[in-house]
């Protein structure tokens, strides 16, 4: 094992820890904004409308998230969702994600990572991000910016972007174009082992699993370099 020319990290969970995810609060906020409500639906009712297309969808089952592997916008989930159920927001794309996101789900730096980014910058090892992620760019860039604002990855794939979910390799392998960067020379750090490791590896590049911030159950695997922290990354990588 070598230390890489670039890492590329993983957004939720592995940069940052986010809340626990309510779907209500994001809709709340949202509705604020409603020019329109036809039928008065409140925010409880449009969250249980939204899960059941996601259920329908299969999407976010944590037993089977990594079998989804075509990204949903968000932008269009919520065009449809509103409009089908007579609620007019007339707001643009990146207003509606960002102000549902920020209620739904605030976020928090995980501990040490912006100690860890500034290890690596004065390394000389390069950073990027591939998130699995159905809200628009400029609100995913928002978002990592706030999170960690004195940090600049080179680029920020949001799957919603750019159709392949992790695992699937095809996401992995556009970071490495854009990196213009063979595998070997790249490592991934995520906090799914599926979707992060699983698919890492298949596509060539160094998996490290960071469980700092897990929020699932899982079971520890033999085969995957694990960390629990930033800071025993940064010393492990001192001693390469």
């Amino acid at each position: 094992m070598n230390l890489p020319q670039m890492i590329l990290f993983d957004y939720g969970q592995t940069l940052a820890n986010e809340m626990k995810f309510d779907g209500v609060k994001g809709t709340k906020a949202v509705m604020k904004y409603a020019a329109k409500n036809k039928y008065n639906r409140t925010a409880e009712e449009i969250q249980a409308a939204a899960n059941s297309i996601n259920k329908e969808l299969g999407r976010f089952d944590p037993l089977k998230r990594h079998l989804f592997q075509v990204e949903v916008p968000n932008h269009t989930f919520t065009s449809y969702l509103y409009e089908s159920l007579g609620i007019d927001i007339p707001l643009s794309n990146e207003e509606v994600d960002t102000i549902f996101w920020d209620a739904a789900a605030p976020a928090v730096p995980t501990e040490g990572i912006e100690q860890f980014l500034v290890f690596l910058k004065k390394q000389g090892i390069r950073t990027g991000v591939i998130s699995n992620i159905s809200y628009c760019k400029e609100a995913v860039n928002q978002r990592i910016c706030s999170i960690v604002p004195n940090h600049e990855f080179e680029f920020i794939l949001a799957t919603s972007e750019y159709m392949f979910r992790k695992p699937n390799k095809r996401i992995f392998e556009l970071a490495l174009e854009k990196a213009d960067l063979a595998p070997k020379d790249v490592w991934y750090i995520g906090d799914q082992y599926e979707c992060d490791i699983v698919g890492a590896r298949n596509a060539g590049i160094f998996p490290v699993w960071y469980t700092g911030a897990i929020d699932l159950p899982y079971n520890k695997k033999e085969d995957v370099l694990t960390v629990e922290s930033w800071e025993a990354l940064k010393d492990m990588m001192l001693e390469l």
